[in-house]
């Protein structure tokens, strides 16, 4: 670890957002700001880290001089707690400045779709973006829809969102998989309990420098926006589809009634997709083996179940379980989600 070179670069970076020509390119002030605070937090950590060390070394030079046997006692535990706080803030500077760590630090795009189970199948879905949404809030992380499709009932097909905290796919990107719920549908009579799926894909918000999409590859078209039943709910053609021809990757946007918005949110889907293609392309080459996210829908494959008669959510990887299962839908997963990464990390 080089602070110095963490210095020269944040003063460098200083002088850059001192630039009056940034304010017109809005995009790279962000990214620079963001990075402002990034190094902000490395150099606080390493002055947090010399006053520690300083306090260490008057205890030491205390002790050795002190006859008192109390003083000496208390100097002794003094020097322990500072240590442990010393090797606390060492290890989490360490993981500041790991390139692999780094490399996880981007935004989030979700995406969630129902799986098998018919119409309860697409309640659960959309079950799973409010519990996240929910985390969202707690934690504070700024959301955005990009797509959606509602179902009649309240469900929801597929809907994908963009999660825009720089921490967030760290913490998110192990809910990648199938979630199976079992529990008795509101329109079930006989007191049935069913079981359900819906499939859930992380992936990295790629950064401005991250993926370039060249208008030649691309092939836009324009359609009315439908709502729940597939009837249209825009007179004007403002749905987004975007086909990248290269990868032969389609996405889409509907969820605005503005045609440019709905293409700037099916380029940011297109673009979190290219990146994942460029990670695994990349982990292949080196003799990497990627696990699949999304698999078919197939019971079988689920990574977490939720049952609800028994107030119980188990983590199938983990082979754990965790209880008050009305708090983990209202987003309080905070206790799985590091009991999740202690475990696969």
């Amino acid at each position: 670890m080089d602070i110095k070179k963490i210095q020269k670069e944040y003063s460098e970076l200083l002088n850059q957002l001192s630039d009056p020509e940034l304010i017109s390119d809005w995009e790279k002030f962000e990214e620079l700001s963001k990075k402002k605070k990034e190094l902000e937090k490395i150099i606080e950590k390493d002055k947090e880290i010399q006053e520690i060390q300083k306090k260490i070394q008057e205890s030491k030079n205390m002790l050795k001089s002190e006859q008192d046997a109390d003083m000496i006692a208390l100097a002794e535990t003094e020097v322990q707690d500072l240590e442990k706080q010393e090797e606390k803030l060492t290890k989490e500077l360490e993981d500041e400045i790991n390139p692999q760590k780094q490399a996880l630090k981007h935004g989030s795009i979700i995406e969630i779709r129902a799986g098998t189970g018919g119409d309860e199948a697409a309640l659960f879905a959309n079950d799973l973006f409010n519990m996240y949404s929910r985390y969202a809030d707690i934690k504070k992380w700024k959301t955005k829809v990009l797509d959606s499709k509602p179902t009649e009932l309240g469900g929801i097909k597929e809907i994908v969102f963009e999660i825009k905290d720089n921490s967030s796919f760290t913490e998110m990107r192990n809910e990648g998989g199938v979630h199976r719920v079992q529990r008795i549908p509101e329109t079930e009579k006989s007191g049935r309990v069913h079981t359900s799926t819906a499939t859930v894909a992380v992936l990295p918000k790629p950064k401005s420098t991250d993926i370039k999409i060249k208008t030649d590859d691309i092939k836009v078209d324009l359609f009315r926006s439908s709502g729940p039943g597939g009837q249209n709910v825009n007179k004007r053609e403002t749905a987004v589809r975007i086909t990248h021809i290269p990868t032969g990757i389609i996405v889409s946007s509907q969820r605005e009634r503005n045609q440019l918005q709905n293409k700037e949110n099916a380029l940011s889907i297109l673009s979190a997709k290219l990146l994942e293609k460029q990670q695994e392309e990349a982990e292949n080459a080196i003799g990497g083996k990627r696990n699949e996210q999304i698999g078919k829908a197939k019971r079988s494959e689920k990574i977490r179940t939720y049952n609800f008669p028994q107030n119980r959510v188990t983590d199938h990887r983990i082979k754990k379980s965790w209880h008050n299962i009305e708090d983990m839908m209202q987003g309080k997963l905070d206790k799985m989600i590091q009991d999740i990464q202690n475990e696969l990390e």
